[in-house]
């Protein structure tokens, strides 16, 4: 019903054909964009972390994903790159996108979903250290305001050894540059 009053405020009519519909699909949509809200990230992640001697950085780069600006409720998307240095555990790669999608299905800011990401992986897996980079385009400056469509927004969070070892950080910003032709 919010739906069809906001098709009537800006002038259309919600009988139109076309239009009967829109109200239901634009809720189920904002059902979905929004979905990240009823997951629990331990609970995501739980059943996929697995003791390993492994020590060496983990990194799994190009994590596409779409939330909502949280200021204007306009899409932001684009990729997540996230590496961990493992202290007896590790996780399975897939859960670092779902990880991701949790946070990126509720209304954000890209600032926020950054340290966000970063915090769940330090608490689930106790590494020596996280580093997670966003690339992202956002609408609500892309189609409205100052119109920037060329335009990317960056943010990172360093936690541990990715934020005391000046090392460990440029190793991990260093390869996330290499080539991306896999």
């Amino acid at each position: 019903e919010l739906y069809r009053q906001i098709i009537s405020e800006i002038g259309e009519d919600p009988d139109r054909e076309g239009l009967i519909r829109t109200p239901h699909r634009a809720a189920e949509a904002m059902r979905f964009l929004t979905s990240g809200y009823q997951l629990d990230f331990k609970e995501v992640l739980n059943d996929a972390i697995f003791t390993e001697p492994y020590e060496e950085m983990v990194i799994v780069r190009d994590i596409e994903f779409f939330s909502l600006c949280e200021h204007h409720m306009l899409p932001f998307y684009g990729k997540a790159h996230i590496g961990y240095l493992p202290n007896g555990k590790i996780i399975g790669i897939s859960k670092l996108a779902r990880l991701v999608d949790v946070f990126a299905r509720r209304l954000q800011v890209q600032e926020r979903m950054t340290v966000q990401i970063a915090e769940a992986l330090q608490e689930s897996l106790q590494p020596k250290g996280v580093g997670v980079v966003i690339e992202a385009k956002h609408l609500c400056m892309m189609s409205r305001g100052v119109q920037k469509q060329g335009s990317k927004v960056s943010t990172s969070e360093m936690v541990g050894m990715f934020r005391s070892d000046m090392r460990t950080r440029e190793e991990f910003l260093k390869l996330l540059q290499l080539d991306r032709a896999i």
